[in-house]
């Protein structure tokens, strides 16, 4: 068997006061799962459980995400979640504190026999 990427989503999340890099990564998850109905496990026959599921989500300060406060998102899957730089931090205009934008990627995939 061979893993299969058959789908990718995107997603963007913010923390607009709270500069809370987990909530901004959160939002940026469910706005590229709950924009679909993604059906590829009943399309090809397999389980909900048996999809692996990789997010890749970027933060300008990967160290400040608590990844395990993410998998609960996912309704089912093997998930795996990665954190990288990226997204963007912008101050206010009064100094006082920024707004954290996070994007986030979903690959999901299956074990499945390549095509003949």
């Amino acid at each position: 068997m061979a893993k299969t990427r058959v789908l990718v989503e995107f997603g963007m999340g913010t923390s607009l006061r709270r500069a809370d890099y987990t909530e901004a990564a959160a939002r940026a998850l469910r706005d590229a799962l709950w924009r679909n109905s993604v059906n590829m496990a009943e399309l090809f026959g397999f389980p909900k459980e048996t999809m692996i599921v990789e997010a890749q989500i970027g933060v300008q300060q990967p160290d400040q995400v608590d990844v395990s406060a993410l998998t609960s998102i996912f309704p089912y899957g093997q998930v795996q979640i990665t954190v990288a730089e990226g997204g963007l931090d912008i101050d206010k205009p009064d100094g006082a504190g920024r707004t954290v934008m996070a994007n986030a990627a979903i690959s999901v995939f299956f074990d499945m026999e390549p095509a003949q």
